[in-house]
């Protein structure tokens, strides 16, 4: 690669890097601002919804839902008003116990005596404090209401670790006041845990804070505290990281954890709570329940309420309107599982965000086809969202919409640089080429312009020229809308040959066709295509010389000369207006000798230059050597009888050899090899000069043929 590519590359990549950097900036800056925050959920929700699915700890877990069956049922079997006597809950509470549940864990505040009387509390106290721990709820609250410290002596708070007081700093997890149960209800938990907790931006559950901190101190939330309960372990903070037994879980950037959604719902395989106290009357009456206590057996139970009319349906990933108590069972089975979904380090993401916008700006910028920018696409914009999904799976949040904004954007800018810069020059090499180059070379010219040098340069071409044969004659007898016809139709069908080879139009003069090869890209074979080409259009025209003949009444025969020599090509003309053309002895010569058949009766005439070049697999023959008008110099030329691979006429062999006769000076045997080629023009041309040579010594004729018009 020469130095001037190599410095294009570099100041192409340089640009590609400045138009990445740019997208990938302002798609951080949007994204600190929240712009990507909507979309961002969304997707997060996609990913929640195509990879949740239930845990090996997920049977452990157990929901009982007071639901609005079990409403109804209390209303009208038992003509319990809302707030049931919580007698009612002790019931279910010795269930529980009779099934040896692990832990059950309330998400229910008891912060006022029951509206129906002490004994009522008494007898819910006493059904709690019971073989199974229960787990109690308390409120932490942002307002500085009720206390604001943790008075001594509750059940399992504070949390003892060392390193707790440092989720002080995450003001999401540090509240101001505290509501606390009843004392008797107090007195019969194991564990007090905090049942609020914040949600993200629109209302959606998707993180928790595991601890909620008063005052340098640590409550567990409801999840950890039945987790505890049923556990047991320690809970400490150290190096971003939250220690909860063996269990090391990531903290974001808040200190809220990002919970793993199982799915799809119902996963805990809730029952109603109306169906657990049945089960637990008819047990002590002797009868079989509608639950087998097995159900229950060594399960974390946790129970919340999911009628609408109790207010406590929270929207989470997996469910617009899901029980509250569902995400802290989530929070346990997250637990149990040890795989929390860890956050994305802030600064890890800005580096991914840049990284992808740089790549798809550095890869659209070295585009110049419409294919391999498809391409480059392609493969650009499916990365982040391919990362998202894929590291959602591997327990990894990764941002999606951020870094596809940043990689659409470079794409974008990168492709309207190109066109900016590379576009205008490919329109321009469009312009200037679409009327005499094929769609192949101009795409190769598309997809590198350094090939074309506009303005003169030297270089060997195969020059070809054609020409009717008496167009003048005919074009009087025809009308002007005939004659136009008559024109389109001959010259689509040559151009297109010409354009199939690779060649390239020059212009059309009248009925005359001047055309190249080996400009403006190299064709080491140009040679070779100049000759096919000029087979072809011959074969072309006679296929379709009785259509023409019956259409408008001529008959049309086509010569054509060709050459191969040094000239000058490129675009020549006004700054306005300019044709790519050549230049030079060896385009003039191409063009006598498409007269020069006039003098030989043929109708395809090339130079050796050409037909050396052309290789021996065409099968033609020598016509001779011939000095055209204005060139002192004679030159050999040739005529071809057919394409690649096809045999030799028997009669070309016979005017080979009667053109060795002619050089060797033996006028009789020339003519006697020519008269018994009755049917061919330029042996009956052959024939007449040795005839008026007849009876003279060799040196009467040094057979060169010399032109006197063109």
């Amino acid at each position: 690669m020469g130095q001037g590519s190599s410095g294009k590359l570099r100041r192409k990549l340089l640009l590609g890097l400045a138009v990445g950097l740019g997208a990938g900036v302002l798609s951080l800056g949007a994204d600190f601002l929240g712009a990507f925050g909507r979309w961002e959920n969304t997707v997060w929700a996609w990913r929640v919804k195509s990879f949740a699915r239930p845990s090996s700890s997920s049977a452990k877990i157990r929901l009982i839902l007071l639901d609005q069956k079990s409403l109804d049922w209390g209303k009208e079997v038992n003509g319990w008003a809302w707030p049931w006597p919580r007698e009612v809950y002790g019931v279910l509470a010795g269930f529980l116990a009779r099934a040896g549940a692990r832990t059950v864990a309330f998400d229910v505040l008891y912060t006022e005596p029951s509206f129906w009387g002490v004994s009522d509390d008494e007898a819910f106290c006493r059904a709690l404090d019971g073989p199974v721990p229960f787990v109690g709820a308390l409120a932490l609250s942002r307002e500085a209401i009720g206390e604001s410290r943790f008075p001594p002596g509750l059940p399992g708070i504070p949390l003892r670790g060392k390193g707790l007081a440092d989720l002080g700093a995450f003001p999401a997890l540090d509240w101001e006041g505290l509501t606390l149960p009843l004392p008797e209800l107090m007195a019969a938990s194991r564990n007090l845990a905090n049942v609020t907790d914040r949600s993200d931006s629109d209302a959606v559950f998707r993180r928790v804070g595991l601890v909620g901190m008063l005052n340098g101190e640590a409550a567990p939330s409801l999840g950890l505290g039945a987790w505890l309960a049923g556990m047991g372990g320690e809970v400490d903070y150290r190096d971003g990281v939250l220690l909860v037994g063996n269990n090391r879980i990531p903290l974001g950037p808040d200190g809220r954890s990002i919970l793993n959604y199982r799915g799809p719902l119902p996963v805990y395989q809730p029952v109603s709570a109306a169906s657990v106290i049945r089960s637990e009357v008819l047990l002590q009456g002797g009868e079989k329940p509608e639950l087998d206590p097995d159900f229950f057996r060594d399960c974390f139970v946790l129970f919340g309420f999911s009628a609408p009319g109790l207010k406590d349906l929270r929207a989470t990933p997996i469910s617009p309107m899901a029980p509250g108590v569902l995400v802290h069972a989530t929070v346990l089975d997250n637990l149990l599982e040890n795989d929390f979904i860890r956050p994305l380090p802030p600064a890890a993401a800005a580096v991914w965000i840049l990284l992808v916008s740089l790549l798809g700006g550095m890869a659209m910028i070295l585009c110049r086809k419409a294919s391999t920018s498809v391409l480059v696409a392609l493969v650009v914009l499916p990365l982040p969202w391919l990362l998202g999904f894929g590291l959602y799976r591997l327990l990894w949040w990764w941002p999606v919409v951020a870094p596809a904004a940043g990689s659409i954007l470079a794409l974008a800018g990168a492709m309207i640089v190109n066109y900016a810069t590379e576009g205008r020059q490919k329109a321009y090499i469009k312009n200037a080429f679409r009327h005499y180059l094929s769609p192949a070379v101009i795409e190769r010219l598309l997809a590198d312009p350094s090939q074309l040098l506009l303005g003169g340069v030297r270089r060997e071409l195969s020059i070809f020229f054609s020409d009717l044969q008496g167009f003048s004659s005919f074009s009087e007898r025809l009308s002007p809308s005939e004659l136009t016809a008559l024109l389109n139709d001959y010259l689509t069908d040559m151009t297109e040959i010409i354009l199939e080879e690779g060649g390239t139009l020059d212009k059309y003069e009248g009925d005359a066709i001047i055309a190249f090869w080996n400009a403006p890209l190299d064709q080491p074979d140009h040679a070779r295509r100049a000759v096919r080409t000029a087979v072809r259009c011959q074969r072309r025209l006679a296929a379709r010389r009785r259509q023409f003949e019956e259409s408008y009444g001529v008959t049309l025969l086509m010569r054509i000369g060709i050459n191969t020599g040094e000239v000058v090509v490129g675009n020549m003309g006004s700054r306005e207006r300019f044709d790519y053309t050549v230049l030079g002895d060896a385009a003039n010569l191409a063009s006598r000798l498409e007269g020069a058949n006039k003098a030989f009766g043929t109708y395809t005439m090339v130079s050796a230059a050409t037909w050396e070049g052309a290789g021996s697999d065409f099968p033609g023959r020598e016509l001779g050597a011939i000095r055209v008008v204005g060139k002192a110099v004679p030159v050999r030329v040739f005529e071809p009888l057919g394409e690649e691979g096809d045999e030799v006429p028997p009669a070309a062999e016979s005017f080979a050899r009667g053109l060795a006769a002619c050089r060797e000076g033996n006028w009789e045997k020339a003519a006697g090899i020519f008269g018994g080629l009755s049917e061919d023009p330029a042996a009956a041309v052959y024939l007449r000069r040795v005839g008026e040579l007849a009876g003279q010594g060799p040196e009467a004729w040094d057979g060169i043929w010399n032109l006197s018009s063109k």
